[in-house]
């Protein structure tokens, strides 16, 4: 189980820090694109980027924690992680989709 979460906590620091990169990026492309702000598609990317960061930090962590302390039901747990990462997978599709689709959503 050790070995598991080990991965698991690499995998969750990973992402956090990649998310970095995608920002960065999404920042200069901005800057020397023809895109403005004000473009549908990159105000709803950074509305469900913030509530991915957001439901990152407050889905993972804290149950992985509870790992630690002996007196949590382990598969509860486990169960728990599995559909936070389900829900991760999703807001991140949402994410990918509005990038690369780029939806004209208004205007």
């Amino acid at each position: 189980m050790q070995a598991h979460l080990g991965t698991f906590r690499f995998v969750v620091w990973l992402a956090k820090h990649a998310g970095h990169v995608l920002v960065l990026s999404g920042l200069l492309l901005v800057f020397t694109g023809s895109w403005t702000w004000d473009t549908p598609w990159i105000l709803m990317t950074l509305i469900v980027l913030f509530c991915s960061l957001f439901f990152l930090a407050r889905a993972f962590s804290p149950t992985l924690r509870k790992f630690d302390g002996g007196a949590h039901d382990k598969a509860a747990l486990a169960q728990k992680l599995q559909r936070a990462v389900w829900i991760y997978l999703g807001l991140l599709m949402i994410m990918l989709w509005f990038m690369v689709g780029k939806p004209y959503l208004w205007f």
